[in-house]
């Protein structure tokens, strides 16, 4: 990182990675400042909420680095930003991603406008990407551990975020980082890494969700239209959800599409206007394999959409990249056609965009269309998807 000596303000989560981020910068010369952000403080004293536990290890790393460390309460830019966003979607029979939003409402705007008043010439984060500059262009890229990339979690970023930003472990592998961890004697050169969505911890989601949602049941079916039981709220529910349904003991008659007649049952469809949860039986049902999506609310990393044309895109983070044609939409939003069937497609969720190694951005899953497969050996279908330049 041939940079100058610069004031950068870093992320301490209490994680290893934000620690060996700011050891990274410290080494390198530049004048370090440690932020621990607090997002969350509903539940603070609970068996989930770690946020306590987690600043006494951002400290320590501080300690050990020589750095200072501040801490600074976003709890309620986070609720009014992310979670009250994260409540109508799922009430709308959706499911959110609220970590890429509290990347771009939270991390690279409430952190940044702090680290900016603090004096910061650049913010630092642990996340594993990396920025490419290209002719005064800022690209995004994927991190080069592939089983860490977190380049989907950032698509939202725009020019004049990721110009003031650096992501130092984005070079490294997970393991580099345990061991410089440890090499260099970080109190959490060991410590596991976080899982589960950012404030709400490994918690028991249904349980969570319930504080805040109200509980309206309705009938589960399936495909043939048999009510096989009753669901607590579509809200509670995502698509390819197969555990917490209560009905595993139904069978279908004889072999289901995509499963046998002992095949789990998979979530498939949710009917908001009726409250009716569908069901299907296999993991590979026509109901849970998607050639097209539709997506809204688009942001690109460059500023404006890429040209109509063959891309790689994922629908869900922990997933391949697969090829895919995309066409941006006159309104904001983009298609994308698969040359795959891509399974459980969900509504809320983010489809992010890239070409090889650099994320274009992407957008929130408005409707996928399911049941439908394209024959071996045929090219991607556009059928249905105006080819058109996007206009505006």
């Amino acid at each position: 990182m041939a940079l100058s000596r610069q004031r950068v303000v870093v992320g301490l989560s209490g994680g290893v990675d934000s620690a060996v981020s700011a050891w990274l910068l410290k080494a390198q010369g530049h004048e370090v400042v440690g932020i621990f952000m607090k997002n969350w403080e509903d539940d603070d004293d609970s068996e989930y909420c770690s946020s306590n536990a987690d600043f006494v290890d951002a400290a320590s790393v501080a300690d050990v680095i020589g750095i200072e460390i501040e801490h600074v309460n976003f709890a309620a830019d986070y609720k009014d930003r992310v979670f009250a966003e994260f409540l109508r979607e799922y009430q709308a029979g959706r499911t959110p991603n609220p970590d890429v939003l509290c990347n771009a409402e939270i991390k690279f705007k409430a952190f940044l406008d702090h680290a900016m008043r603090l004096g910061a010439e650049k913010i630092a984060t642990g996340h594993y990407a990396r920025v490419r500059e290209r002719g005064g262009a800022f690209e995004l890229l994927k991190g080069l551990d592939p089983s860490k990339d977190q380049s989907y979690f950032l698509h939202r970023l725009n020019q004049a975020q990721l110009s003031r930003t650096l992501f130092p472990v984005g070079e490294m592998h997970k393991s580099e980082v345990r061991r410089l961890a440890a090499e260099i004697g970080l109190p959490n050169a060991r410590k596991k890494d976080s899982t589960g969505i950012c404030f709400i911890g490994e918690r028991p989601f249904r349980e969570f969700l319930g504080k805040y949602l109200s509980k309206a049941p309705g009938p589960i079916k399936d495909e043939r239209g048999r009510t096989l039981g009753e669901h607590q709220g579509l809200s509670f529910y995502t698509l390819g959800q197969r555990q917490g349904l209560g009905i595993g003991g139904v069978k279908a008659r004889g072999a289901a599409r995509g499963g046998g007649e002992h095949a789990p049952w998979f979530v498939a469809r949710k009917d908001v206007e009726r409250n009716v949860l569908w069901v299907v039986q296999g993991h590979d049902h026509p109901w849970l394999l998607s050639q097209r999506l539709d997506a809204a609310d688009a942001s690109w990393v460059a500023g404006q959409p890429p040209a109509p044309g063959p891309y790689a895109a994922k629908t869900r983070y922990r997933q391949q990249d697969a090829p895919c044609r995309c066409v941006p939409r006159a309104e904001g939003g983009f298609a994308l056609a698969f040359a795959e069937p891509q399974w459980a497609v969900t509504p809320g969720q983010s489809a992010v965009l890239y070409d090889g190694e650099v994320c274009l951005g992407g957008g929130v899953i408005a409707a996928p269309a399911q049941g439908e497969t394209v024959p071996a050996g045929r090219d991607t279908s556009m059928r249905g998807i105006s080819t058109a330049a996007p206009q505006g």
